[in-house]
């Protein structure tokens, strides 16, 4: 149900918000071990199209196709647990939970999915030393810094051994060093997992750490290596 060779793929996607169109016939496709990023001014529809294929959003009219299965087609229970075991997230401002320590923030999707503490949080732990921020473990998200605060968030993201890793605008929020580092360690981590990566992003410099570009702009999506 996907094309040949592709992990996750949308066909003629569209989505609409009251009059306002956000895809318009989209086109995507990423193969495993694959890093591709997605780039456009704001309001072109990548977030959207992100969102769409990630299971977040359905979209109105289209098809995504993951792994062989219809992901347009399975109920929000479904997509869900596939988000929570095959699917990684990466977001801006790193979406921790204040309340929780940064160990268990990493552990979080392992004890959603029904993995008990100790061995939940052993592996946590594991990413954290990856990641090189195993040092603020027991602190709060809101006793480090940005930099470390997204170095936490790449380790949840990656805790459950994705296959598909969503990141939107993971630097967005840091300095120029600091997302370097962060997009260094993702980029890294990605390939020896062999976890395919989409990348939402403004910034020409994060760009360069995927495979090819594709241009969102008008709702629809362009290749840059060439049209999908």
């Amino acid at each position: 149900m996907t094309p040949a060779g592709s992990l996750l793929a949308g066909t003629g996607l569209r989505k609409a918000y009251g009059p306002t169109t956000a895809l318009d016939g989209a086109e995507f496709s990423v193969h495993p071990g694959e890093i591709v990023a997605l780039m456009g001014p704001s309001g072109s529809g990548k977030s959207t199209l992100l969102h769409c294929l990630a299971g977040i959003v359905r979209p109105d009219a289209g098809f995504v196709g993951y792994d062989g299965q219809d992901l347009t087609g399975m109920s929000d229970a479904e997509r869900s647990a596939l988000r929570r075991t095959d699917f990684g997230f990466v977001f801006q401002f790193g979406q921790l939970v204040p309340e929780l320590t940064c160990v268990e923030n990493v552990a979080l999707p392992l004890r959603l999915s029904g993995v008990r503490r100790r061995a939940a949080e052993d592996r946590a732990l594991e990413w954290l030393e990856r990641l090189k921020v195993e040092d603020v473990r027991t602190r709060r998200p809101g006793e480090i810094s940005g930099g470390q605060q997204q170095r936490v968030a790449v380790a949840r993201a990656l805790v459950t051994r994705p296959r598909v890793i969503f990141a939107d605008e993971p630097t967005g929020a840091l300095d120029s060093l600091n997302g370097e580092l962060v997009m260094d360690l993702l980029s890294d981590a990605a390939r020896k997992a062999h976890a395919a990566v989409v990348l939402v992003t403004h910034d020409v410099r994060v760009a360069a750490y995927s495979d090819r570009e594709v241009v969102v702009r008008d709702g629809r999506a362009t290749d840059m290596a060439g049209a999908i």
